[in-house]
């Protein structure tokens, strides 16, 4: 954990509640876990740099809930801002398309501002690697 989070504390979310708060370091369990306050469940670790939406906010909420789910968090290279997040359900759903049809994990594709990019982020197969035989089509 680097200093500034230790010293500004990281957001904690919980989704179905709609509720984020921030915690410094010795406020959390040493498994760095903590319960919501309003509804005992255990939330979720975003990082240091949330933008927290509006209790409102139902597409906010929505967004920032798969970018959870996904493994993405909002953490700072030190300062730097943890870099180019989805705001809306169209730019998740078209970087979920895209991680499918090429084979990117989804954490890493919905960090990834240009959509086209994400065919170049997959992995291509090692020569040595034996190709997978397809099943004949059906008819």
């Amino acid at each position: 954990m680097c200093e500034r989070s230790m010293v500004l504390g990281l957001h904690y979310v919980c989704p179905p509640c709609r509720f984020a708060v921030k915690r410094r370091a010795w406020a959390v369990r040493p498994d760095g876990t903590t319960d919501c306050p309003r509804c005992g469940r255990a939330m979720l670790n975003a990082g240091q740099d949330l933008e927290v939406p509006r209790a409102t906010d139902h597409e906010g909420w929505r967004v920032l809930t798969l970018l959870l789910e996904a493994g993405v968090t909002f953490r700072s290279s030190c300062c730097g801002g943890p870099g180019w997040r989805p705001r809306t359900l169209r730019e998740v759903r078209e970087r979920l398309a895209a991680a499918e049809r090429t084979g990117v994990p989804p954490a890493k594709a919905l960090t990834t501002r240009d959509v086209d990019a994400i065919g170049a982020l997959a992995r291509p197969a090692s020569p040595s690697a034996p190709a997978t035989p397809r099943a004949p089509a059906r008819r």
